[in-house]
């Protein structure tokens, strides 16, 4: 069913733990990573570090856990064409506190984040144009915060991870349960905007590292 975006609540991870090591990862419809003595819980938020690319600097929830092992809640890396066997081994780090966001606003994206890439290539001998795909545009996601809040652990946790350019997940929860992670940078501008009859606010920024993880309600 569709839905609307009120009510939904932004976080950002303001640490994230020392990372534990993986040396495998299972192709599965859900990877299943190896990791001595993990620590890890259902439900944890991670930071995956993984010699597949596809899968590096992917966020991903916890989903079932023994004492050396976890599930990747809606990892897919049963095709081993882009996962080859024996090669994900790599580390996790959990995103050990994260910040709600408050008092925020227009939330948007750039008008191409995550589109398609296309080039268009025209062989000599023929004259009709082909359409070769060519990957996606980085995701950007911007928004708007009430000015007055310095001080707030929200305004310290954009404006900490935008002074040190530390590596963060952000993470949207819907009302109705929906969750999506991605990894990011945060850019947070300090320099109010006055717009007569308008709240007085400042700017945010997330430059994704990454595409999302998404998970239903």
């Amino acid at each position: 069913m569709a839905r609307t975006p009120n009510g939904t609540i932004t976080s950002v991870a303001t640490v994230l733990a020392t990372a534990k090591t993986i040396s495998a990862i299972t192709n599965a419809a859900e990877a299943v990573a190896s990791s001595t003595a993990h620590g890890y819980s259902v439900g944890d938020v991670l930071l995956i570090y993984s010699g597949w690319s596809r899968l590096s600097f992917r966020a991903a929830r916890v989903k079932t856990v023994t004492t050396d092992s976890f599930t990747l809640e809606g990892i897919d890396t049963s095709n081993t064409e882009l996962f080859t066997l024996g090669s994900g081994a790599g580390s996790a780090r959990k995103a050990t506190t994260m910040v709600d966001l408050d008092r925020t606003m227009n939330h948007s994206s750039s008008s191409s984040s995550g589109d398609a890439k296309t080039m268009k290539v025209k062989f000599i001998e023929s004259d009709v144009e082909i359409v070769l795909n060519a990957g996606f545009n980085a995701v950007q996601r911007t928004f708007d915060m009430d000015a007055d809040i310095i001080g707030t652990p929200a305004y310290t946790a954009l404006k900490m991870l935008s002074d040190t350019n530390a590596d963060t997940v952000v993470r949207r929860r819907a009302k109705t349960g929906a969750v999506s992670l991605i990894p990011a940078k945060v850019s947070f501008n300090e320099e109010e905007t006055l717009t007569e009859g308008q709240a007085v606010t400042v700017k945010g920024t997330f430059n994704a590292q990454n595409i999302s993880t998404r998970y239903a309600a």
